[in-house]
């Protein structure tokens, strides 16, 4: 079993107290089934996660307006696992959304599993995304420094030069710089001064 998929089951089972649903949302092959969890009225969020979580795994894109709407949750066990299954899941607006997550200044706030998913995906959107969103993160006492953080490494991990003037940005600030110069070594040509005398 994915070890996602485990942990998100345990976590459910917690939350929903195991009535006899849970059981066979879990166990079920049935992806009709799944689905009609999905758009069915009056379903409690643990039987829409784990449907949808299943569906994602499944590669069924029944599951990415429910997947969606979970990767932005107020919740974090929500929205990682939502990501889990949004990397597998194989729908080709996941960047997309995950984009306009990741760059909505209204939900900042719960930006940093769209971040992280950019950086898995790599997808043409992945790199513009974190450049905008750490752009905004740089300015004075911005209190997202998580979101900052998983920028800087996801730029790094994509090793895209043009992320190179935002992350020579990032080394002004004490709590980003260090993960700065990892991102900047991973670059094209790697660290490179920043041009000022």
């Amino acid at each position: 079993m994915d070890e996602e998929l485990r942990s998100l089951t345990e976590r459910l089972r917690q939350e929903s107290g195991a009535p006899p649903e849970f059981a066979e949302l879990r166990d079920t092959g049935d992806h009709d089934r799944l689905a009609e969890v999905l758009t069915a009225a009056g379903q409690p969020l643990w039987a829409r996660e784990l449907a949808a979580f299943r569906l994602g795994l499944a590669g069924d894109r029944r599951a990415f307006e429910s997947l969606v709407l979970l990767l932005n949750h107020r919740d974090p066990q929500r929205c990682a696992s939502a990501a889990h299954a949004l990397a597998r899941l194989g729908d080709p607006r996941t960047a997309r959304a995950a984009a306009a997550l990741a760059t909505n200044e209204l939900r900042v706030a719960y930006a940093l599993y769209p971040v992280r998913l950019l950086a898995e995906l790599r997808a043409p959107e992945s790199v513009p995304a974190l450049i905008t969103c750490l752009q905004r993160r740089l300015r004075p006492h911005d209190p997202y420094r998580r979101v900052a953080v998983a920028c800087v490494e996801g730029l790094g991990a994509l090793g895209d030069a043009r992320a190179r003037p935002v992350l020579e940005g990032a080394l002004a600030h004490p709590a980003l710089a260090e993960a700065a110069v990892r991102a900047l070594a991973r670059l094209p040509g790697g660290r490179q001064g920043s041009g000022r005398t």
